[in-house]
């Protein structure tokens, strides 16, 4: 009863995911179109006040006084932001359940639990394992943490955190031996340090991991230039909030004119209208799915009949994920978009009018030669 009901639900969840996505999307195109007819290109090497609270794009090149350092491991580098990344060794658990039928109907299901060493950045808790005895992982000391600069500036402009932190083009920053004296000095734990792969390595021998070691890596986001899209206010920039609904502040990597920077956003809003629209019609066929799963059950009474019932329940779920998916969606395209959507049913409407006639002479003409 628990799958049904969680397929009911997760049915209602996909209706009206599918539902919020087109207006998401219909809002974000608006905002875009918004945004690109309204937008003055400004120079970064002066902040006019005429530009106040204006949607501006400006390109140049970030500077910085600070550096962006990682006091624990004594890592700093010139640039916005330094990631650091951890992976530990630990026991991780494996599940693997096997349904197998029962005489007289019902399932049976029998889940496997193994166990197996590897790397991990986020820390497995052992303590919920089905077999914790001779798997235990310590806690994770040192995590996965990003150190990036409070400020910075892009010509007479001020840059804030908010920006910063959407500027992106990370690098590796490969740790050497020139770097472990400044390492050695910064760091206070207690396990011997190595290089291994252009990584530091916590612990005995890099070649035999034990469970407990670490191995951290870095990346550096650069300074250099950058394009970005916001309202001007003051000698910074903050999101310009559109009529459309959206608010806009767009950062781009390298020397990006604003028609390709809108464009990208375009193309990026409809990539993540698609991977939704697609990931709610599976999600659909999956709430179907449960909802239909104890039709199998019931028919494994008889043999055969069960997996034939089970095929037949997929397919109907299938359809039926398809044909509320789409009735979704259009009629959230009627909502958000009543006159495209009415143009697109004449056409079609004209369209099937059109081969249907054209069927029909085709037809008279074949009966006619014959």
């Amino acid at each position: 009863m628990g799958g049904v009901v969680f397929g009911l639900l997760l049915i209602l969840a996909m209706i009206v995911g599918l539902f919020w996505n087109e207006g998401r999307a219909v809002q974000t195109a608006r905002s875009l179109a918004e945004g690109a007819g309204i937008v003055v290109s400004v120079e970064a090497g002066t902040v006019s006040p005429a530009n106040e609270g204006r949607l501006v794009h400006v390109t140049g090149r970030v500077t910085a006084e600070e550096e962006p350092a990682d006091l624990a491991f004594g890592i700093s580098g010139a640039g916005i932001r330094l990631e650091r990344s951890v992976e530990m060794y630990q026991w991780r658990q494996n599940a693997s359940s096997e349904t197998k039928k029962k005489l007289g109907g019902g399932e049976e299901t029998v889940t496997t639990y193994t166990y197996e060493r590897g790397w991990s950045a986020q820390a497995i808790d052992s303590g919920g394992f089905k077999k914790p005895e001779g798997h235990q992982n310590p806690a994770m000391r040192y995590r996965s943490e990003d150190f990036q600069i409070a400020a910075a500036k892009l010509g007479a402009f001020d840059l804030d955190a908010q920006v910063l932190g959407r500027i992106g083009g990370g690098q590796d920053v490969p740790i050497t031996p020139g770097l472990m004296p400044s390492i050695t000095r910064a760091f206070t734990g207690s396990e011997p340090l190595s290089i291994a792969d252009g990584r530091l390595y916590l612990g005995e021998d890099p070649a035999a991991p034990q469970i407990g070691d670490y191995r951290v890596g870095y990346r550096l986001v650069p300074l250099g230039a950058v394009s970005l899209v916001a309202r001007q206010s003051g000698s910074g920039f903050s999101p310009y909030q559109t009529q459309a609904g959206d608010r806009l502040l767009m950062v781009e990597t390298g020397t990006v004119a604003p028609e390709q920077m809108f464009a990208d956003a375009v193309t990026g809003n409809t990539v993540l209208t698609w991977v939704l629209r697609i990931g709610g019609l599976v999600l659909l066929m999956v709430g179907f799915s449960l909802i239909m799963r104890p039709l199998g059950v019931i028919a494994d009474v008889i043999p055969f009949l069960g997996n034939l019932v089970r095929m037949g329940t997929s397919a109907v779920a299938f359809v039926l994920a398809v044909l509320i998916g789409f009735a979704t969606i259009a009629i959230a395209w009627f909502w958000y978009r009543p006159l495209l959507s009415l143009v697109l049913i004449v056409i079609a409407v004209a369209l099937a009018w059109a081969f249907g006639r054209a069927g029909k002479k085709k037809a008279a003409a074949e009966q006619a030669s014959a």
